[in-house]
């Protein structure tokens, strides 16, 4: 008999090929392997899992941050002293970043399922490790800058978190195709269990997770309170320069009930509008005082102050990407704004059956008006001609001294502390405004304006939680919100959280039957490896075909380089005569 080794055909795997080749650059196949993977590429998984689920709370962390961007490039105006859309270039490298990982990690995923060798191409060793380390640098620099807006991830949850939960939930399920994988195809040991244990864990913590949500919104609908009054923050400032008539009279234009603006006091006492403590931002001043562009804007006198242009930086920065939406008639008008005074803008609400929310800000000590500020302020609101009650005076200093205005402040209190002082509401900022505090300020008659409100999914859970108003840089955002923008009562959500937890249960424990069912099949068919190749022939229909005897033909392989004893025998068609394969080889 003569013994020859037999000619292999096989069939061609492209799909194998894209995928290890742009994983690992193995574009052939005598360059994989369906080995174990080695510590050292296992640990890059890790860290390239690690990387995916950092950019995972980045992205989001920036996709809800959305309604705080202008506070951002403040924050970041007042360290640079440059006015520039920061924002612009974080999107763009978190968006090409998390692109990058999460290709990367679908492609580790198909290399588990298929069985095949992890091997990451050292041209991505250098591409995670940068996107993880610029992330890290992201994620430091924000903390640095902007630490408080980390309170927006809790404030989101109260309207992301029943998505996220199903989202989350999706995810484990399908994860348990690979985990069941690795726990049946080989003998046990104790890193399986403690994989499996694992994976329990977290499955039964995201099931319970919706115990611990606080969501305003799951509620009955006949509850629901009036829509929330919309205050025009600076006017409109994402359609108009801030703190201008052309941009409270978008507000009103928008819907808003309400005007708030940032006072200031000249050194002559005539109190007008400027958020920033220099001209340098929103004026000219750098081209017709350019020896005084860094002094106090309170520090002027009117006729200086007159004399600024408080549009065309507008037009030239086009802060908020409006810019190309205005008409040539528009576009003029900004150009041609100057800075507004408190008793114009004044003057436009009792026009306009508005109110107003003032934000006085107190002269320095050497300022000549630093004792006689209030009195300057309470002088332009009488000669506006507006009605006091409808002003509304946020500074905590002279409370006293102000008689006949609305009385709030922007600090939180206790309801006994806000009877003592003799004030009618709060202004809080959302993130001190919690489900709970507000309901406990409405059941004692505490009026409550959180601020800043520019998405429409904060807008609907203040709606939900019954804040009475909001102070918005966009009214013309929040005037398309007619409704909140979910609504689900306890009883509705209750069925589609145990539904889905219930249906998630059983995908798991079926996956888990069914690849267990097929590692008993191949032990008892005397199989001692599992590999996908085994798995796909044992699910083919016994017939000849010219694909099951190629697949065939691997088996006889996989076998000898899984060690075979001599006095092992693999027989494929011997009714055929096919080939043989005995001790002394492979016979035909």
């Amino acid at each position: 008999m003569v013994k020859h080794q037999p000619l292999q055909v096989y069939e061609k795997q492209v799909f194998v090929s894209f995928v290890t080749g742009i994983y690992g650059c193995r574009w052939k196949r005598y360059q994989r392997s369906q080995d174990d993977s080695s510590r050292w590429e296992c640990t890059w998984f890790i860290i390239l899992c690690s990387s995916f689920l950092l950019l995972l709370f980045w992205a989001y962390f920036w996709l809800v941050a959305q309604n705080d961007f202008n506070e951002f490039n403040w924050s970041v105006y007042n360290r640079s002293g440059e006015w520039r859309d920061e924002t612009i270039p974080i999107l763009a490298s978190t968006t090409v970043g998390f692109s990058y990982i999460t290709f990367l990690l679908i492609l580790a995923l198909f290399h588990i399922s298929l069985g095949q060798q992890l091997n990451l191409f050292w041209v991505h060793k250098i591409g995670v490790l940068a996107t993880l380390l610029t992330t890290i640098s992201g994620v430091v620099s924000v903390d640095d800058i902007w630490g408080d807006e980390w309170d927006i991830l809790l404030v989101s949850l109260q309207s992301t978190a029943p998505f996220l939960h199903i989202g989350a939930l999706v995810t484990v399920t399908a994860i348990s195709w690979l985990v069941a994988g690795y726990v049946v195809r080989r003998e046990r040991s104790n890193f399986q269990i403690l994989v499996l244990l694992i994976y329990v864990i977290v499955l039964l913590a995201v099931c319970l997770a919706p115990l611990t949500f606080t969501c305003p919104c799951i509620m009955d609908r006949h509850s629901l309170k009036p829509r929330p009054d919309i205050i025009g923050r600076r006017g409109a400032p994402m359609l108009a320069p801030e703190n201008t008539m052309v941009s409270f009279n978008r507000a009103l234009h928008y819907g808003a009930s309400s005007l708030e603006a940032d006072v200031a006091i000249s050194v002559d006492g005539v109190p007008f509008l400027m958020r920033d403590r220099t001209f340098r931002r929103t004026t000219d001043v750098n081209k017709v005082f350019p020896a005084r562009q860094f002094d106090d804007a309170s520090l002027f006198n009117w006729t200086e102050i007159r004399s600024l242009n408080a549009g065309q930086w507008y037009l030239e920065t086009d802060p908020y990407w409006t810019v190309e939406t205005l008409t040539a008639r528009d576009r003029s008008r900004i150009g041609n704004q100057t800075v507004c005074s408190l008793v114009e803008m004044l003057r436009l609400a009792a026009r306009a059956n508005s109110s107003a929310l003032l934000n006085v800000r107190k002269p320095p000590p050497e300022h000549p008006r630093s004792r006689s500020w209030f009195m300057d302020t309470l002088w332009a609101v009488q000669k506006a001609g507006i009605s006091q009650k409808r002003v509304t005076w946020t500074p905590d200093t002279d409370r006293g001294r102000v008689r006949g205005l609305q009385q709030t402040t922007t600090e939180k209190l206790s309801v006994e502390e806000i009877r003592q002082r003799g004030i009618t509401s709060l202004t809080l900022h959302y993130s001190q405004a919690s489900h709970r505090d507000i309901q406990d300020y409405l059941t004692n008659n505490v009026s409550v304006t959180v601020y800043p409100v520019n998405e429409p999914w904060l807008y609907s859970i203040l709606w939900c939680s019954g804040v009475p108003s909001v102070s918005s840089d966009a009214p013309q955002v929040l005037r398309k919100v007619p409704y909140p923008i979910w609504l689900m009562s306890q009883y509705a959500y209750g069925f589609i959280w145990i539904s889905s937890d219930l249906v998630s249960v059983a995908i798991v424990v079926g996956i888990f039957c069914f690849q267990n069912y097929h590692m008993i099949r191949w032990r008892m068919s005397g199989m001692q490896t599992y590999n996908p190749e085994q798995i796909m022939l044992s699910a083919v229909v016994r017939r000849s075909s010219r694909d099951v005897n190629i697949m065939k033909e691997k088996l006889i392989f996989s076998e000898i380089n899984n060690g075979l004893s001599s006095t092992e025998e693999l027989s494929l068609y011997p009714e055929n005569g096919y080939a043989t394969y005995s001790h002394g080889g492979l016979s035909h």
